[in-house]
């Protein structure tokens, strides 16, 4: 398989790791959108939500789980946005499910 997300969990690739446990990986964007913008992904390739079923939807729920400690580590007492795109038409650019953490400011009411 030929995914950068994949590759990044396998070691291949360098990130940032701000987060790791058995079923998840987060790690800091390359190309924030925020002060803080941080990638949580599942550690199973599981290409985007409309994959998510009951043989994998436990990744989720442990992502969701996740995420309040990745937000309390990076300061985000403020308040944080999760974002996850879901194909071409919502400019989702790498095929494996990622939820984006943004926040560290007052963020913009309108879609980022």
């Amino acid at each position: 398989m030929d995914c950068i997300f994949c590759k990044i969990i396998a070691g291949e690739i360098p990130s940032t790791k701000v987060y790791e446990d058995d079923k998840v990986y987060a790690f800091k964007d390359i190309n924030p959108m925020a002060p803080v913008h941080i990638l949580v992904i599942p550690k199973e390739h599981i290409c985007c939500a409309n994959k998510i079923d009951e043989t994998n939807s436990h990744y989720v729920a442990a992502i969701f789980e996740a995420i309040p400690k990745i937000a309390k580590e990076a300061g985000l007492e403020g308040g944080y946005r999760i974002i996850s795109n879901c194909g071409p038409d919502a400019d989702q650019t790498v095929l494996h499910l990622h939820f984006h953490i943004l926040g560290g400011k007052k963020l913009p009411s309108k879609l980022v």
